[in-house]
């Protein structure tokens, strides 16, 4: 099969000659969008009634921001630009309420994501005679199957472990000679910490590289992740709603994330006003998809704050560099690699009728887990009830809330007036997890 977006020519191509590949995409990607419902409305309001209006990458400008409330409030099909027949698959991730967000992908857009997860695979050194544990979750979020598909495509032999059973995970990595993981940086932590348990050490490992991601890490966490292993680490960037994990990569250099401009346009903004801010400023990162026509995306506000660097890359790659995430703009929380928002735990908590109105959410780490922990105050007549009572009660809560938010939190059940009250705005979130 022909890999069109993963190729030499484009990744080294110069600034000018990458523009014209993305302004040409662009207004291919402007005549999808034009067939949906929300973009249909969107698009005419600035101008913009056909690709032609589109005279230069500039132009791009006047489209309005896209965000997360845009997608969850034309759930499920209103930025669908095609008939569901040419829809091939479908990927969903955290809204800030019950509504999730969907994205769908045709053929031809699912064959350019994986080219794109296979250019990020083989800009780190991988091929071929590399074997992948990928130890993220598969299903409904986008890490385990966009890199797998991607690993399939440069030729490794994929071991589709997903998350979870510590034990078996590391049995695998002995039994297949595992050289690439996928994983979190967090889990990964975790599994160090149990090798001696099960009497493996790092010698009895192939291991040579980790592509880690899904939730912020340090630099520190790099190297600590590099240290216990003896192998090369190397950071990846993406989100559900842009095709998952291969947004931008890094290569060999370990010199921060190339963002595949072939593949998305970047921009950097004041988070505040909108505005572009210059290379080397950090700002908040903004997304248009360029190889999807099911679901075309336009300036979509990640939340996510980065900056562009100024420099190239020893590489020889064209494509720009983003730096590590460096926080978010937003409430959203990432627990061991899963996206989850207060008020996603605030809506499953109000609705269980025993529930008083006081809740806190706190997050902490465990080893190198993370770990939530929800903390609800109770009615007092509920409170003074049977023990059995209370028990079924907090595992009711905790079954709820997993349903919704997918982790299952520790849940504690308090009487009324031992969490803290506010006069002002309540703290709900305390995020006790040591700084990056």
């Amino acid at each position: 099969m022909e890999i069109r977006y993963w190729n030499k020519e484009i990744e080294t191509a110069d600034r000018e000659k990458l523009r014209q590949i993305q302004l040409q995409r662009l207004k291919s990607i402007i005549a999808s969008a034009l067939k949906t419902p929300f973009y249909s409305r969107r698009l005419p309001s600035v101008g913009i009634h056909s690709p032609d209006d589109i005279k230069s990458l500039d132009d791009l400008r006047k489209i309005p921001f896209t965000t997360k409330d845009d997608l969850r409030q034309n759930y499920p099909k209103g930025l669908l630009s095609v008939d569901t027949s040419e829809v091939v698959r479908i990927h969903t991730s955290s809204g800030t309420t019950g509504v999730p967000t969907v994205i769908y992908l045709s053929a031809k857009d699912l064959d350019a994501a994986t080219d794109i997860m296979a250019r990020s695979i083989y800009a780190t050194g991988t091929d071929k005679t590399d074997i992948l544990q990928n130890m993220m979750s598969y299903g409904l979020f986008t890490g385990g199957l966009c890199m797998h598909y991607g690993a399939e495509r440069v030729g490794l032999m994929v071991i589709p472990a997903a998350g979870g059973n510590t034990k078996r995970q590391i049995q695998l990595m002995k039994d297949f000679r595992t050289t690439v993981l996928h994983i979190t940086p967090s889990y990964l932590l975790h599994v160090h910490s149990k090798l001696a348990e099960y009497s493996v050490a790092v010698s009895d490992l192939a291991l040579k590289k980790a592509f880690v991601g899904a939730e912020p890490h340090s630099e520190n966490t790099r190297r600590k992740i590099e240290d216990l292993f003896d192998i090369d680490a190397y950071n990846s960037y993406g989100l559900s709603e842009m095709n998952g994990p291969g947004v931008a990569f890094e290569c060999v250099y370990k010199t921060d994330l190339h963002l595949w401009e072939d593949a998305y346009i970047v921009e950097i903004i004041n988070p505040k006003t909108g505005e572009l801010v210059p290379d080397g400023k950090e700002g908040e990162v903004i997304l248009t998809n360029l190889i999807r026509h099911a679901m075309p995306l336009m300036r979509y506000r990640t939340r996510d704050l980065a900056f562009l660097h100024k420099e190239s890359c020893p590489c020889k790659r064209t494509h720009r560099r983003l730096s590590r995430i460096l926080g978010r703009t937003d409430d959203m929380l990432i627990i061991n690699g899963v996206n989850i928002f207060p008020s996603q735990i605030e809506e499953v908590i109000m609705k269980i009728p025993e529930v008083g109105t006081n809740y806190q959410i706190c997050v902490e780490k465990q080893g190198a887990l993370d770990r939530l922990i929800v903390k609800v105050e109770l009615y007092s007549k509920i409170f003074m009830g049977e023990a059995k009572q209370i028990d079924n009660l907090k595992a009711k809560i905790a079954d709820e809330l997993k349903a919704s938010i997918t982790l299952k939190p520790a849940v504690e059940l308090h009487e009324p007036g031992v969490l803290p009250v506010f006069e002002g705005k309540a703290v709900r979130v305390v995020d006790s997890r040591p700084k990056l």
